[in-house]
């Protein structure tokens, strides 16, 4: 469960020691990345050794964020204070581009 401030996002659909009192609909956040000339260069050598390609990590743990708190931004501007239900997809939409979805259910909850 992430928790920032009074804002909670889980991957279940209910909260334990929580009361849903209001269901406010799908909430989405996007952002799409891609890698300049650098960072693909770094990381076909890495693709060379095999192993990780860090290159591509850091920026798809970078847009995760992004998402997820552009999906929280939209919740909370519905009047949410959780989401339920978070599903994370990563799809590359044109050679090099990812796209990073962050999709849930805008609710709000109170403590039991």
């Amino acid at each position: 469960m992430k928790q920032e401030s009074d804002f909670l996002i889980v991957t279940t659909p209910t909260i334990e020691g929580y009361e849903i009192k209001e269901v406010l609909g799908v909430v989405t956040g996007l952002t799409a990345r891609t890698r300049g000339v650098g960072g693909r260069f770094v990381a076909g050598l890495q693709s060379l050794v095999g192993g990780e390609v860090s290159a591509f990590t850091s920026e798809l743990e970078k847009a995760r964020g992004e998402a997820m708190e552009r999906l929280a931004t939209r919740a909370r501007h519905r009047g949410a204070n959780a989401i339920l239900g978070l599903d994370l997809e990563t799809t590359e939409v044109f050679q090099g581009t990812v796209l990073i979805s962050a999709t849930g259910t805008a609710v709000v909850v109170e403590k039991l």
